[in-house]
């Protein structure tokens, strides 16, 4: 056994045929002592070698039921963490690469939702009127923040339902980091728009002012997701305008004029389950990330079901794109070696709140 873990070096310039050899060998080598988690969107020559496959929440509720050692979660930053958050005490969650985070998780951070909290306190009684929901594409101390708020998490799934408990609770709901998810959430429940408000975190009081405040049911953070933020109404008329008996799914992190045109409108699961069990030789147009939609169209093709991408350009999850067969390489020869590297460790204090959110959420749902 080595002394020493492996620099990523000699990987980082390795051609990728050899990477795939390498990753074979230490997946023998290791066993049932690693679990390999892909999120939908992993490019297609990392998704091949899965144990499990999934959105954020389905892998790690799977991996924690497993009684492998190692959870190597093929993702960003926020998955590993949950992985790590909901995992047993003995099991190592682990991310390839640590520079596979998430733009909109990071929209929205600790000490800013803090402020937004405190200045929400002095136009409300926040903690009597206002319920923190965050969505799961968000850091673990945020999950720790709702279950110390009496707050809860949400998926792009079960958003409504959380909705629907945080306002049995109270009137009012902070909803972060995605605008639009909460926005579509609020719009399905019948939450006029002039009683959703946007809460810019680089602004005083989000940019609001205090009728407003009071006015809002849903106060929406002002971020988004990079990829499905390219798909426009413009997309969805062009592909009607070509085929009318066409149908038209998006996710909801699209915004909400996407959301309003599709057919369908639903999580990652919610897509692949819903074109599947389509009729044969139907058309769909989706709004998601190419990855999961060139996979999808695959998948489906021999029942001549026809899958499109919605955006005309290429626009995939970049930062999840970073977790190629190098690192994933690099990471298994040091399990396999009996060295852990880029292991994904909360500290307990956030673990035990975040844990708490999650669990309410769980129990909800």
């Amino acid at each position: 056994m080595q002394t020493s873990t492996i620099s990523f070096d000699s990987f980082n310039h390795l051609q990728d045929d050899a990477c795939h050899q390498r990753i074979r060998v230490a997946r023998e080598r290791l066993g049932r002592e690693a679990v390999l988690l892909c999120h939908h969107y992993q490019r297609a020559d990392v998704y091949q070698y899965a144990d499990l496959t999934g959105d954020s929440l389905k892998l790690s509720r799977l991996a924690s039921q497993t009684d492998s050692r190692y959870i190597v979660f093929c993702g960003v930053h926020f998955m590993a963490e949950v992985a790590d958050i909901m995992s047993k005490p003995e099991q190592v969650a682990i991310l390839p690469d640590l520079a596979a985070g998430c733009s909109m998780a990071d929209m929205a951070n600790l000490a800013k939702v803090e402020r937004c909290w405190r200045e929400l306190g002095e136009v409300l009684d926040a903690e009597q009127e206002v319920t923190p929901v965050t969505y799961i594409n968000s850091a673990a101390d945020l999950k720790a923040f709702c279950g110390a708020h009496g707050g809860i998490v949400c998926t792009s799934s079960n958003a409504g339902t959380i909705a629907a408990w945080a306002f049995e609770r109270r009137q009012k709901i902070l909803f972060f980091p995605d605008q639009h998810l909460g926005r579509w959430t609020g719009f399905r429940m019948g939450i006029p728009l002039d009683e959703m408000m946007v809460w810019d975190p680089d602004l005083e009081n989000g940019g609001l002012t205090s009728e407003q405040i009071r006015r809002a049911r849903l106060l929406l953070w002002k971020g988004h997701c990079s990829v499905h933020q390219m798909f426009q109404p413009a997309h969805i008329m062009r592909f009607r305008n070509h085929y009318p008996e066409g149908l038209v799914i998006a996710h909801p992190e699209c915004s909400f004029e996407v959301c309003r045109q599709s057919d369908f409108v639903g999580s990652t699961e919610h897509i692949v389950r819903t074109i599947k069990e389509a009729a044969p030789n139907t058309r769909w147009l989706v709004g998601t990330e190419l990855n999961l939609v060139n996979r999808l169209a695959e998948e489906v093709r021999h029942e001549g079901k026809i899958v499109q991408f919605m955006a005309p350009t290429v626009c995939m999850c970049s930062t999840m794109q970073r977790i190629d067969p190098q690192h994933l390489a690099w990471t298994l020869e040091n399990l396999a070696d009996g060295k852990v590297v880029n292991q994904i460790r909360v500290p307990e204090h956030e673990k035990d709140l975040a844990r708490l959110a999650l669990d309410r959420m769980l129990a909800v749902s």
